[in-house]
């Protein structure tokens, strides 16, 4: 009976608690949204089975856990508290990522900048219910719907918070298609929806080789902060484009990138011990980044509105939408809001403009508050 209850002293019954069971049941309805809804399976199914592996309770001692060193989830939970394995994240997704559609209509990319006001605006809001000045930065950072940035400047300046910041950030890139929809249509008019652009001009291979150097020469200089993310990204982007690096190119973006990003979701899920991340200032984090992501989304198609007062050339304004860093998702939605008008109208292609425009803007909106709160 002494060796009985030793073991149930040491395993999860004697040890679960109703927050454990609580973040058991976030883990299972991110399995549900991702497997069901197939909202971003690559992103939910990791994270929501992490969940479960960090929500079973143990006795402290047996080395197994997240945040007992020397654990293997220790670790490879050491990718993201050291911020290595978003730069990884970007490697693969510039290998993946075509910027022809922002170079063939350079002005969409104004869209991306704009959509970064959600970032800001998130952290004046944080900054005022009583978070210090690093901590509200890495809370706003979720604004731009781009979990690898919000986790490489949280783990720089808000560690303590890291895994509701990286939770917050993917949640909402998943819930792309839910969120944005209501507020399109909100701030948009039926005659505005069924806008058609021009479609876009061709792009040499020569501006499709030279863009990536020159970029991260530009972009290096207004914020060194970056380096690290927006460098990974334009080499990954010169594998590709090159064209005499195809094979690297290839593994950046498929086997490579998988890897990555299994290790990153399914650690940073396991993080999220109920002990730890049930927090008001988690509850607090979870509202400030659907209001900041709420606001990049309205930034982007007001934005838009604006520019089409100055502009012969109307842009749809849905496009607007896809400033924000949640690549393809977003360019995707602002598709089927506009077939919803007109079946006919494909405004995809130019909403990847903003779109890639908002992953460069939100890492250098990083760059730029790491290197002034740091």
């Amino acid at each position: 009976m002494e060796t009985l209850d030793d073991f149930l002293a040491a395993g999860a019954l004697g040890n679960l608690s109703w927050g454990n069971l609580g973040m058991l049941a976030v883990g299972v309805l991110f399995l549900w949204l991702a497997v069901h809804k197939d909202y971003e399976p690559l992103l939910l199914v990791p994270i929501g089975f992490g969940i479960l592996i960090g929500n079973i309770p143990y006795a402290t001692g047996l080395g197994i856990g997240i945040y007992e060193s020397g654990s293997v989830l220790s670790i490879l939970y050491q990718g993201v508290t050291s911020g290595w394995y978003p730069p990884l994240i970007f490697l693969g997704i510039g290998a993946m990522t075509d910027f022809s559609c922002m170079l063939s209509n350079p002005r969409l990319v104004l869209l991306g900048a704009a959509a970064q006001v959600g970032i800001f605006g998130a952290l004046w809001a944080a900054l005022a219910l009583g978070f210090d000045a690093p901590h509200a930065a890495a809370i706003g950072i979720i604004g731009g719907a781009d979990g690898p940035t919000a986790i490489f400047l949280s783990s720089k300046l808000a560690p303590d918070y890291l895994g509701a910041i990286a939770i917050a950030a993917y949640s909402y890139m998943a819930l792309v298609p839910v969120i944005q929809p209501p507020i399109i249509r909100l701030l948009t008019s039926p005659a505005e929806r069924r806008i058609r652009m021009k479609p876009n001009r061709p792009v040499s291979k020569r501006m499709r080789i030279l863009f990536p150097v020159v970029a991260f020469l530009l972009t290096a200089f207004i914020a060194p902060g970056s380096i690290s993310l927006l460098g990974m990204l334009f080499f990954g982007n010169l594998l590709k484009e090159s064209g005499v690096t195809e094979r690297l190119a290839q593994t950046a973006r498929n086997a490579f990138l998988d890897a990555i990003t299994i290790l990153l979701g399914l650690t940073v899920g396991a993080s999220t011990d109920a002990e730890r991340f049930l927090t008001p200032a988690s509850i607090q984090i979870f509202l400030l980044g659907a209001g900041s992501f709420a606001l990049a989304t309205a930034g982007g198609v007001l934005f838009a509105k604006l520019m089409n007062l100055f502009s012969s050339e109307k842009i749809n304004p849905i496009i607007g939408c896809a400033g924000v860093s949640a690549v393809p998702d977003s360019a995707r939605v602002a598709q089927l809001v506009a077939a919803e008008e007109d079946p006919q109208n494909f405004v995809i292609m130019h909403a990847m403009a903003p779109n890639v425009a908002g992953v460069i803007g939100s890492a250098i909106a990083a760059g730029v508050l790491l290197a002034a709160l740091r």
